[in-house]
């Protein structure tokens, strides 16, 4: 049985150039994410108020549990080059949509 687990991932201050020097790369991490045993229910930048910057990185994701989420985000591009400050993941019950 599979769970939802949000990751939850704010950039550092500093971290666009970082970002786009390496956006390739993670999306072609996330467009078969199967051998690290997760699926993508959705994704997408987190977004500055004025809708102008990214600042972050949202994932709604299934998998057998915690660990194998924890292991998915350390093996993200992203993750290895240092852009998110801070990551919060989060068991996730699904009520509607």
């Amino acid at each position: 049985m599979t769970t939802l687990f949000a990751i939850h991932a704010l950039d550092r201050t500093d971290a666009l150039p970082v970002r786009l020097a390496h956006y390739d790369a993670h999306k072609a991490f996330l467009a078969d994410t199967s051998a690290h045993g997760v699926r993508i229910v959705m994704s997408g930048p987190l977004m500055s108020d004025d809708g102008e910057r990214m600042i972050g990185s949202l994932f709604l994701v299934e998998a057998a549990d915690r660990a194998t989420v924890e292991a998915f985000n350390r093996a993200d591009p992203f993750h290895a080059a240092g852009i998110w400050q801070a990551v919060t993941i989060t068991r996730f019950l699904r009520r509607q949509g």
